[in-house]
């Protein structure tokens, strides 16, 4: 049975487009009030028209998730607004350039740090603290493979993002938050495509599709 969402506050950290955006279509088609985060503001605009268009409702925050300042001022302002949020669901993630191991540089490696590990370990302080009063709060994460040739720093980062929400997950198994690790299927997404350039992309999930059939398994039980 479809579980309603109506009144619940739901943050997408990633939102501009592929599994964020999707998820928060799909959450906004369920009544939460979407708060959207991403850097590119017309993705942003562009998500906002479809679920206006579709009857829902969203709040635009175009941001960079690694500025913690403005990370920080967010989830206060959040807070002040509403008082809690009730669902966090983060796609924001960065892929270096594919090069050999022996070739990373420094700055490729900094920023898949400061992306997929730093930022994402920050944000789950922050929103944390704003979820949990919440009377069923959910986090919700999505996983991926890849193929490990050339992608060394975009593998390790991924890695400590999942022991990060692992972590956290085996933390709460006793708390009302509920932290959930999805594995969508490969979808024609810009990082995919910088590992698989040339793959036929008509033969890959869209994410508005993995959206619906990952999404109702955290939210309909």
């Amino acid at each position: 049975m479809e579980n309603r969402l109506d009144g619940q506050i739901a943050l997408v950290t990633g939102a501009s487009r592929g599994i964020g955006a999707a998820s928060a279509e799909w959450l906004a088609g369920r009544g939460a009030h979407v708060v959207a985060v991403a850097r590119t503001i017309g993705g942003l605009e562009e998500l906002d028209d479809r679920i206006q268009t579709a009857g829902g409702s969203a709040t635009l925050a175009p941001m960079d998730v690694t500025d913690e300042n403005a990370m920080a001022h967010f989830c206060r302002s959040i807070h002040d607004r509403w008082g809690k949020a009730d669902i966090w669901v983060h796609t924001a993630f960065h892929a270096s350039a594919l090069t050999p191991t022996p070739h990373l540089t420094a700055h490729d490696l900094d920023t898949v740090i400061a992306t997929n590990i730093r930022a994402l370990a920050r944000l789950i302080a922050l929103i944390d603290p704003l979820i949990t009063p919440s009377p069923a709060p959910k986090a919700v994460f999505f996983d991926s493979d890849w193929d490990a040739k050339f992608a060394s720093a975009y593998g390790l980062s991924k890695a400590a993002g999942r022991a990060l929400v692992e972590s956290w997950q085996a933390e709460t198994l006793r708390d009302s938050l509920a932290v959930h690790l999805l594995r969508p299927a490969p979808m024609p997404t810009a990082i995919r495509a910088r590992f698989y350039p040339g793959e036929p992309r008509d033969r890959l999930a869209s994410p508005k599709e993995e959206a619906a059939r990952l999404l109702p398994a955290v939210f309909d039980t």
